[in-house]
């Protein structure tokens, strides 16, 4: 077995158990660009027959990968538990993994339902987690780009659709037409109809930049809309007070990670520039940048989380990055040109 394979299995697992507390032979597959999250998106809403389907590499590769993560998990004494998968559809069906159906048994699927949890967490932590990743997941559907035909009336739509294994199907069809739509942007609002509609369907729509689906709102009961609304009235001085408090609680953990980041640097750069550290930091660490500072790694110090932090604040600040982006110099060998020079600021500061 390869043992750059193992290396990398291994990287992915630990980002994945820093991150979420649980890991999965899927989020190891994620991890190491095996798989894109469009991919599992697509599989989880059952317009994949398999997720080997999905996958570029072999069935030896991927009994590789199964192998260098379970000995990972046991050497880290990870619980193991298994969580069923199923599908976003109508039918609520089991997701397949390697076989297609009536190929014969899916002797891997166990191995793939396997998730492994951090040895840190209680009994009842871990099965919460396991409950929560078992359960059905929502209805999805789709606000399309362009018309359709629905599989089922044969009418020509340009509404949301659901797919089925026939094709798409219009909500009409779908007997969903009843639900009402209710857009992203209120949480308590979305929370409380989801959970008195006994019916309700998340909508996505495809977004070409970012390569994606993204959720646009909610389809629930109107009966159900109607009691969210009225309870969410009768308590929003109580959430505006939550709300502030857990702004200032943000804000003071967001001071102390902060000052954390910043010795970090000054500990791995000690001759880092007066000053610099706090604004390298203070730039990394924005909550929701997504820059390195909010990542796993980041959040745990990781040397190499920081080195990136630093080096993007030399790439900005101590070379001449930005002027050939502006000139039309391609991302990637502007990049290449500047190594040196960050090389040499990393020296002076290590």
């Amino acid at each position: 077995m390869s043992k750059g394979l193992r290396s990398r299995v291994e990287s992915a697992a630990e980002q994945a158990l820093a991150r979420q507390k649980y890991v999965t032979p899927v989020d190891v597959c994620v991890g190491i660009g095996w798989l894109a999250p469009v991919h599992v998106d697509n599989w989880r809403q059952g317009r994949v027959g398999a997720l080997v389907d999905v996958l570029p590499v072999d069935e030896t590769k991927l009994g590789d990968l199964l192998e260098h993560l379970e000995r990972w998990a046991a050497a880290k004494g990870l619980k193991r538990s298994e969580v069923s998968y199923i599908a976003a559809t109508r039918d609520r069906r089991e997701l397949r993994f390697t076989s297609a159906a009536g190929s014969g048994p899916e002797a891997a699927a166990p191995r793939w339902r396997a998730q492994w949890t951090s040895p840190d967490l209680t009994e009842k932590q871990s099965e919460r987690i396991t409950q929560r990743r078992s359960a059905a997941p929502d209805l999805v559907v789709i606000q399309p780009a362009k018309e359709f035909t629905c599989a089922e009336c044969g009418e020509t739509e340009r509404d949301l659709l659901i797919m089925d294994d026939a094709g798409p199907l219009c909500l009409g069809c779908a007997d969903m037409d009843h639900l009402v739509f209710l857009p992203s942007g209120n949480a308590a609002l979305t929370r409380r109809s989801k959970k008195a509609s006994r019916l309700s369907a998340v909508v996505v729509q495809w977004s070409k930049p970012r390569k994606r689906y993204e959720r646009q709102g909610l389809l629930v009961e109107e009966p159900a809309l109607a009691q969210a609304e009225q309870e969410c009235l009768a308590d929003e001085d109580v959430r505006a007070r939550r709300r502030e408090r857990d702004a200032e609680r943000r804000a003071h953990e967001d001071v102390l990670f902060s000052g954390k980041f910043t010795a970090e640097i000054k500990r791995l750069y000690p001759r880092c520039p007066e000053g610099r550290a706090e604004e390298i930091a203070a730039h990394a660490a924005v909550r929701g940048s997504g820059r390195v500072g909010r990542s796993a790694a980041a959040r745990h110090l990781d040397p190499e989380a920081i080195r990136l932090a630093v080096v993007a604040s030399i790439r900005h600040l101590d070379t001449d990055y930005d002027d050939l982006l502006m000139s039309g110099v391609p991302r990637d060998l502007a990049r290449e040109r500047i190594r040196p020079a960050i090389d040499r600021v990393l020296a002076t500061w290590s």
